[in-house]
């Protein structure tokens, strides 16, 4: 089985503008709302995908319950933790071709409500992976998802964690399934402006495959993407279209990395139908579908770089 934990979700409200003019009376064009959260995102292409998963994460009040509905419009399976407070609403504003972008902080989560979903995390066992991204709602320790990963680490079950800075080095000791920050987000972790050339990615890559990853994926936007395994280094093109959306190309290159993964064992078609999501959602106006990603894979080839 194969868990998905958004700790803070949301319900993005988004609202398309002819023209944003602040201080004064907006008319939207038109506007919908979407289940928020990456990890809720990885969940949803994994859905495309055929491929079973359950959402994990904290929600609560009115908002936490058309958060549900919401996601079970989608046939999405869950085990929410209840908690007291509201799950939060983000407002993104599209408007002449720039997005605004207004992020709620999410509820306070109690001692109590945590440890029940430290409790979910204990039943997931061997043979099982959990993918953990997106924020922590208010207090809920910065090592939140560090505590989780101990725990399913020890129940011999896979982890994946999309996060930067600290919090992704402290979990390189136990081994996660893979990582995949860009190519700016690496470089902030080696202390440096940017890269060059690939050649540099891919040392730095390796640096954090060393340290633990098992792989190490690296997505350059228009550039395409990298991955770095233990003996090899593999570089899929950028595919070909019109980018629409930017929020949720990663969580979806990581669902099709992970589940295809789960499914075959295979690293390489792993990270071909991960480009691919990726590629898909970039190209769409929300997550990309079955469809899309069907098209997309089409033009995405893998070339062994090392």
């Amino acid at each position: 089985m194969i868990y998905t934990l958004t700790a803070n979700p949301s319900i993005d409200y988004v609202l398309q503008l002819t023209k944003l003019t602040t201080g004064a009376v907006n008319r939207s064009i038109s506007d919908v709302k979407l289940p928020g959260g990456k990890g809720v995102n990885v969940t949803r292409i994994l859905n495309q995908l055929d491929l079973d998963s359950t959402a994990l994460g904290f929600v609560g009040g009115a908002t936490g319950d058309m958060f549900k509905s919401l996601l079970n419009a989608d046939d999405v399976k869950s085990n929410f933790t209840k908690v007291n407070g509201d799950t939060r609403i983000n407002v993104k504003v599209k408007a002449s071709d720039e997005e605004t972008e207004i992020n709620g902080a999410g509820p306070k989560i109690s001692d109590a409500e945590k440890q029940d979903l430290l409790a979910k995390a204990k039943e997931i066992k061997s043979g099982d992976v959990i993918v953990m991204s997106g924020s922590l709602p208010q207090q809920v320790e910065s090592d939140f998802y560090l505590q989780i990963a101990k725990i399913v680490t020890k129940n011999d079950a896979e982890f994946v964690i999309d996060t930067t800075g600290q919090a992704l080095l402290d979990t390189l000791d136990l081994k996660p399934l893979v990582i995949k920050p860009n190519n700016f987000e690496l470089a902030q972790l080696f202390n440096k402006k940017n890269y060059d050339n690939n050649d540099a990615i891919i040392a730095d890559a390796q640096k954090l495959q060393k340290q633990g990853a098992k792989y190490v994926m690296v997505s350059m936007a228009g550039d395409g993407a990298l991955l770095v395994t233990k003996d090899h280094a593999y570089q899929a093109n950028p595919a070909k279209g019109t980018v629409k959306n930017s929020v949720g190309a990663g969580d979806s290159m990581i669902a099709g990395f992970v589940g295809t993964f789960m499914k075959t064992n295979d690293p390489i078609e792993s990270f071909k139908v991960g480009a691919a999501c990726g590629s898909a959602t970039a190209f769409s106006e929300d997550l990309a579908t079955a469809d899309k990603i069907k098209e997309i894979k089409q033009q995405i080839h893998i070339t062994t770089l090392k």
